[in-house]
């Protein structure tokens, strides 16, 4: 372990990292403020470097145009005395976060700010831990989507000025209209405002760039509310019929047993609904959808921004050729009427050990390949037949939808 000083101080750590506020010096305590007069190099954004150029005796760098996220200038100072200054808590979407993966642990030593949310949640009296709290920094605003239920409160870090209102609009397009949002600008600083009002009625101007909305969300009875479950309505996604119906692909979800951080192969994507889903199961959840088909393709780009996964990846191109060189899938659904077994191979090779498969077959032919399958590896084979309720004539009775076998298995 490294020596440590007072409060815990690494005393041996060439990087420092000072988190700073809009009170620039003035919030900062004395060890931060020694840090950094004493540093050979002090590394920051313009605005940071300013608000601390009193102090600066070494050599000031501000951060290059474009952001470098290898960190290759204060990389390449390692062993000097080396400050880095980030907006408040450096480890919530914070520069800390980039550094941390470059540097280990030992050679750093971190003194925080309190974030931005920390800030808005403290002048809002919002309980942090009853909140949804997200940043669209550099990020598409249809991540808010998921977290548009009635009666949450949601703190988002925001891009630009312009960001509010963009929000204010989709959420009025979705139905959320009647949400109260809250621009909390410069917070910490001499310049800090707090301003309010509907979503419909937004007509707030001169917004400070440095800004956090929160929201608190209202709707009408047509909002768009994506549920918390798997298996979304099929209404919520644009299709051409062929999409994975709720109720099956609610099984297929089970079966693929989502697990934070993984990444999903969906060949054959059609609409996109069972990647889209696997995303929707946590923000950490990756996928990249195959479709042959162009239109298919655009489509399933559409569905995924509509249920706020905007980074789903498709891939254009026929399986099993368009699977080459994607990144290693943790699972695989394969699904439609099919029966290549060149693509069920190439899935089946691609999956590392411990890799989940799922194949939904509708036709017989896909049947009798899946239950080949089946025997010579093993897994679970589910029949699974949906009835619904329909009219005939003035009363109802009950029509099957295609019945569908299911192969799941995990590879060894």
């Amino acid at each position: 372990m490294p020596a440590e000083g007072p409060r815990g101080a690494k005393l041996n750590s060439w990087l420092t990292i000072v988190g700073i506020g809009e009170d620039g010096l003035a919030g900062l305590g004395d060890e931060a403020k020694r840090r950094i007069a004493g540093a050979e190099f002090v590394f920051g954004g313009k605005r940071h470097l300013a608000l601390v150029a009193a102090i600066v005796k070494g050599e000031a760098r501000a951060w290059p145009t474009p952001f470098d996220p290898d960190m290759r200038g204060v990389l390449a100072l390692a062993g000097k005395n080396v400050c880095v200054l980030a907006s408040g808590d450096p480890f919530f979407h914070g520069v800390g976060a980039t550094l941390a993966r470059k540097v280990k642990t030992q050679d750093m030593h971190v003194i925080p700010a309190p974030s931005s949310l920390s800030l808005a949640a403290s002048r809002l009296g919002w309980a942090l831990q009853d909140i949804e709290t997200i940043s669209l920094h550099g990020h598409s605003i249809d991540l808010i989507r998921p977290l548009l239920h009635p009666g949450t409160r949601v703190l988002a870090l925001t891009s630009d000025a312009d960001a509010p209102a963009a929000i204010a609009r989709l959420l009025t397009e979705l139905d959320f209209g009647a949400s109260r949002l809250t621009v909390l600008e410069a917070l910490g600083g001499p310049s800090e405002n707090a301003r309010s009002t509907r979503a419909d009625a937004f007509d707030l101007e001169t917004i400070n760039p440095l800004n956090v909305l929160a929201i608190e969300v209202d709707s009408t009875p047509d909002a768009r509310i994506l549920p918390l479950t798997p298996g979304l309505a099929d209404h919520l996604f644009d299709h051409d019929g062929q999409i994975t119906k709720r109720e099956i692909r609610a099984m297929t979800l089970s079966a693929l047993a989502p697990r934070r951080g993984e990444l999903l192969w969906d060949i054959g994507a059609g609409s996109g609904s069972i990647g889209i889903e696997w995303m929707l199961a946590h923000p950490s959840m990756r996928t990249i959808a195959i479709e042959v088909d162009s239109t298919r393709a655009a489509r399933i780009h559409r569905n995924a921004a509509a249920c706020g996964v905007p980074g789903l990846v498709v891939v254009e191109g026929s399986a099993p050729k368009a699977l080459a060189k994607l990144d290693t899938p943790d699972a695989i659904f394969i699904g439609g009427g099919g029966s290549d077994t060149g693509v069920l191979r190439a899935a089946i090779k691609a999956l590392p050990s411990g890799g989940r498969l799922v194949v939904n077959a509708v036709t017989l032919e896909m049947e009798a390949l899946l239950l080949a399958q089946h025997t010579k590896h093993g897994g679970d084979l589910t029949r699974i037949a949906i009835s619904r309720a329909s009219p005939v004539g003035s009363m109802q009775a009950w029509r099957p939808a295609m019945p569908v076998t299911q192969w799941s298995w995990v590879k060894p």
